[in-house]
Formats: C-alpha cells, sequence, structure tokens
C-alpha cells in the first residue's frame, strides 16, 4: 500500500479491482473500499503479521460511534458526551437552547478565582474532543478555551452552558449519505473585531465534500482587522489552505472535483478577483498573493452567498436558538436518537 502524502494515517492502493483505504492511529485500524477480496487478503496479512483482533464491522472508533445503514451511516459521540454530564453532575441539569448566551461576552478576571482550575482545563480539553462530532459546539469551546491559563467562576459558568446545552442532545452527530456528486465546497466567515478583549476577529470555514461535512474550523485570528472586508479575507485565506490540503489528500484517493470557495462578504471576493493593490489593502498582501494564486490558476472558483445561507456563521459568534438549528439542518447535524 501507499501512504498518502496529504495525511501520514492514511494508506491506500488502486488496482483493477477497486479501492482499499486503510486508517490507523496508534494501535487502532480502520479498513474500507471497493476491493473487497483485497481486503479479505489483508486482513489476513495483518493478522499473520501482527497478534490484532478484527472487531468485524466499524461501530465505535476512538470513542466515536457509528451506525451504517444501506443508505449512509452516522457517527456521534453520545457515550462520550454523557460520560461527561456524569462526571459534572449535570445530567438531570436543565437543558439550555444555544452553546452560549449570545448577550454575554467573556472577559478575563470575570467573578472569583477558580479554587481548581485543574477542573476546567481538564473539562475544555473534553469538550473539544468532542467537537470531532459536534461542530455546533466549535465556536462555543473556542472562546472557553481562551481562558486555560486563569480561569475565574464566569468561565466556568460559560463552560457548563455548554453541558447543558449538549444535555439538551447528546446523541447529537454527523450524517453521511450518498448525494451523487463529489463537488467540494467551502464556507468562509469572520466576526469582525468581535472578542471584546483585543478586538481581534473571529475565522470560521467548514468544507463539505459531496454535500457532506468533513472540516470545520474556529479560530480567533492573529492580529487586528482594520476593516470587515481584511477579517473576511484572512478567514478565506485560512478556508483555501484548508481547500488546498483536502485537494491533495482527495487526489490520491482518486477523487477529483474543482473546488468553490463561498463567502458574504462582496468587497472580499472583490479582493480577491481584483489584480491592483492599492493602500488599503496593502497590509494584507501576502494573504492576497496566496488566495489569487489559486484562484488564478483555477483551483478554487469563488463565490458569493447571502448572509442568511452562510453556514460558516455558526463557527463566527453565538447564535440565537433558530439560527443554530437552521445551520445545523443544512450541515446534517441530527440527533439519531431524538424521538420521530
Amino acid at each position: 500500500m501507499v501512504r498518502s502524502e496529504g495525511d501520514h494515517s492514511v494508506f491506500y492502493r488502486h488496482s483493477a479491482q477497486g479501492c482499499i483505504y486503510l486508517i490507523v492511529y496508534v494501535d487502532d485500524i480502520v479498513i474500507t473500499g471497493s476491493d473487497h477480496q483485497g481486503i479479505l487478503q489483508l486482513r489476513q496479512h495483518l493478522s499473520n503479521q501482527f497478534q490484532t483482533k478484527d472487531l468485524g464491522k466499524l461501530r465505535y472508533f476512538l470513542r466515536i460511534k457509528v451506525a451504517q445503514s444501506k443508505d449512509g451511516l452516522v457517527i456521534s459521540q453520545r457515550e462520550y458526551a454523557m460520560d461527561i454530564l456524569q462526571e459534572t453532575g449535570l445530567l438531570n441539569a436543565k437543558p439550555a437552547d444555544t452553546p452560549m448566551d449570545p448577550s454575554v461576552k467573556l472577559l478575563p478576571n470575570q467573578g472569583e478565582p477558580l479554587s481548581d482550575p485543574g477542573r476546567y482545563r481538564r473539562l475544555v480539553g473534553k469538550l473539544n474532543y468532542l467537537t470531532v462530532t459536534r461542530p455546533d459546539i466549535s465556536f462555543a469551546v473556542s472562546v472557553v478555551s481562551q481562558f486555560l491559563n486563569s480561569p475565574f467562576q464566569e468561565h466556568m459558568d460559560a463552560v457548563v452552558r455548554v453541558l447543558r446545552y449538549i444535555k439538551c442532545a447528546p446523541g447529537k452527530g454527523l450524517v453521511y449519505e450518498d448525494k451523487a456528486h463529489t463537488q467540494i465546497v467551502g464556507y468562509s466567515d469572520a466576526d469582525c473585531a468581535g472578542s471584546p478583549i483585543d478586538r481581534r476577529s473571529t475565522s470560521g470555514y467548514c468544507v463539505l465534500v459531496g454535500g457532506n461535512l468533513i472540516s470545520w474550523k474556529s479560530k480567533k485570528q492573529n492580529v487586528v482587522a482594520r476593516s470587515s472586508a481584511v477579517a473576511e479575507y484572512r478567514a478565506m485565506a485560512m478556508a483555501t489552505c484548508e481547500l488546498i490540503w483536502l485537494k491533495q489528500l482527495l487526489k490520491e484517493l482518486q477523487i477529483e472535483e474543482s473546488m468553490t470557495l463561498i463567502c458574504d462578504n462582496q468587497a472580499a471576493l472583490h479582493i480577491a478577483l481584483n489584480p491592483v493593490f492599492h493602500e488599503r489593502t496593502k497590509h494584507i498582501e501576502i494573504d492576497c498573493h496566496f488566495v489569487r494564486e489559486k484562484i488564478e490558476s483555477g483551483e478554487i472558483v469563488t463565490s458569493f452567498v447571502n448572509s442568511n445561507d452562510q453556514l460558516a456563521d455558526v463557527f463566527t459568534k453565538s447564535l440565537r436558538s433558530p439560527r443554530t438549528n437552521y445551520i445545523c439542518g443544512k450541515l446534517d447535524a441530527f440527533d439519531l436518537y431524538a424521538q420521530a
């Protein structure tokens, strides 16, 4: 098999009989593909060379539950989420309809210092792993992660709010199904000067392959943006990096499609297409060159979307419940355990 250059934990083999993909994390291995005979031979080879245990059809992987059917599969971390709620004594807590209160802005030194800051750090670390299947809490977790060095009571209250939101639907996960195409679409967004601490903006993006969400991120920008267009453009640059990496990985897996980057800021899109630099864009010239190079080479096509249809909105700011639910529906983030 050949090791992927895009992700060294992925190995693949293509032949006339089909394809085989192998993913390894330490001593856990997942094998899939269309070459069923080759997969049987690979499993036998691994069994002969190593002390391996074949667990059969994939059901759990790194505390992620996988439910499969003929229509697709669903991944969730319900048991992991329930363990966190039980550990914190919030199994019977009143559920919250949003991960964060949109009217609350967290600041350093809010409330009383925590007597056990280690507990706060452990909880945030566990929530960070929960974002693997819960894109809806990514922004909230990125915010509470900013106070790991010196957490106070208000910050812990924000963590409890996230847990109460998880309590509302602990089984929420992501649905993956065949939608008859393999198009690569990325949404990028930014909340200009959203941080009340240093007025830095938050970048967010999500990438869908074949209509299925496979990558997302929420991250505060490294420097202060002087305009919303600059903040949005930096978010576009971050999303472009992810798209280029994904394209390299998918090319190795013999999935080649054009990439579309969608943004809801017309000014940022005009900067990307305008070949002339001027004083207002000089300080983001590196990002401009990077994104424009990918556009001019044809690797990426940009497109405008109305802010109401901006799926990356959930990664850049705290939203009200109807808006959160709307975006989760578009991203195929559902609770498999919810009553029909």
